[in-house]
């Protein structure tokens, strides 16, 4: 429903109102259950869709397209209501683990990336910069996946979607678009247009003398690392300048993310992504204060090892949604739900892959987060027993 019509979503009409709904902040409602579900409307190319309000998912019928499991199965559910709070407009207002300021001539990447694992298991009231990645993929509603997408989901679709996810939240006081950076897809002949509008997004990260300075994020896929003649080089693909890391931070960088990067290496079908704050000197160079990456397969999806690999492979070919879970602030040794598939009857499944390494303390949390949810079927691959059980 738009205002006080009803539509069909595949009818005409609603198609054609669509544009006029976007450009008068119509809000619509999705009709699946009663009192309607708010939603918004975004342009993605040249195309105008209906989205759900951020963490609304699971306020929609199952049956619903715009269903999506419970928060709680995934990293984000310690971070609902601290970390994340969704006012009576559906924004989601955002609190930050890291700064977006700078003190110094540059921004020379000397704190950690992320806190210890010890601070984020006592701390999961502010998003690190992970964290913050994690929240824009979910929102963005790229860790889902049919296979009818196959081939029609590249840098320019990943980036307007994390565009209007951000559109939704605020930190810190203002719209955090204004704060994040994802580069365009380079096109010749709009080379111009591109560079000015990059000038008119990074003019308020250009240092302009000593004292405070003001940095932004910047999340983009890295083409390489290299080492320059003071630190390394990060270069990141439709940027036509690197963003400079000093060696120390670097060292530091590639010990906690040893994993991603690994995984990155073992095949040129894996894209990594990286998240960082960021400033421009005097002298024009970028340069990164924190950063995180992590490592998505051909199709964007984000997944932690092989196995995780191998079990989004098998369900790629099937028709139905599959929802990849992400950690979010938890550490590695924490359960999470590996891959929802909402749409599955008589209930949704959700797939964990327990590790080989899996204690009893872990046994007994991925207990704990199954009971939690009894109405959404559980399956479970461990490891150690061998091959993956048949899907669902």
């Amino acid at each position: 429903m738009i205002g006080d019509q009803a539509f069909s979503e595949n009818s005409p009409e609603f198609r054609a109102l669509l544009p006029h709904a976007y450009e008068e902040r119509l809000r619509p409602m999705c009709m699946c259950r009663q009192p309607a579900v708010a939603m918004y409307i975004a342009r993605l190319d040249d195309q105008y869709l209906v989205k759900r309000m951020p963490l609304s998912g699971r306020e929609h019928d199952p049956a619903c397209p715009s269903y999506e499991p419970p928060y709680e199965l995934s990293g984000l559910g310690p971070l609902i209501g601290s970390a994340i709070q969704i006012d009576a407009s559906g924004k989601a207002d955002l609190k930050l683990d890291f700064s977006l300021a700078k003190r110094g001539p540059r921004a020379a990447a000397g704190t950690p990336t992320e806190r210890s694992e010890p601070g984020i298991r006592s701390e999961p009231r502010k998003l690190s910069l992970k964290a913050m990645l994690h929240y824009l993929w979910e929102a963005g509603e790229l860790t889902e996946w049919r296979s009818v997408w196959a081939g029609r989901r590249g840098w320019r679709r990943v980036r307007t979607s994390l565009i209007n996810a951000a559109s939704q939240m605020t930190a810190r006081g203002g719209p955090l678009s204004d704060m994040l950076y994802v580069p365009e897809v380079y096109q010749t002949d709009d080379k111009d247009g591109i560079a000015a509008r990059r000038a008119s997004t990074l003019k308020g990260v250009q240092a302009t003398g000593s004292g405070p300075r003001k940095l932004m994020m910047i999340v983009a896929e890295v083409k390489e690392v290299c080492p320059a003649r003071e630190g390394q080089r990060i270069v990141v693909r439709h940027m036509p300048f690197p963003v400079m890391i000093e060696d120390r931070a670097w060292r530091r960088l590639a010990a906690r993310h040893e994993i991603e990067l690994e995984l990155w290496h073992s095949s040129e079908a894996f894209h990594l992504i990286l998240i960082a704050t960021f400033g421009i000197s005097t002298s024009g160079i970028a340069s990164a204060d924190e950063v995180a990456l992590m490592v998505v397969n051909e199709h964007w999806l984000p997944f932690e090892d092989i196995n995780e690999l191998r079990l989004l492979e098998k369900l790629s070919h099937l028709k139905r949604k599959s929802v990849k879970g992400l950690r979010f602030n938890l550490p590695r040794d924490a359960p999470i739900v590996s891959v929802t598939l909402p749409e599955q009857k008589p209930a949704p499944v959700a797939m964990f892959i327990v590790p080989a390494s899996a204690d009893e303390e872990y046994e007994r949390a991925l207990a704990d987060m199954i009971g939690t949810r009894p109405e959404i079927t559980p399956w479970v691959w461990r490891v150690g027993d061998g091959e993956i059980p048949r899907l669902p």
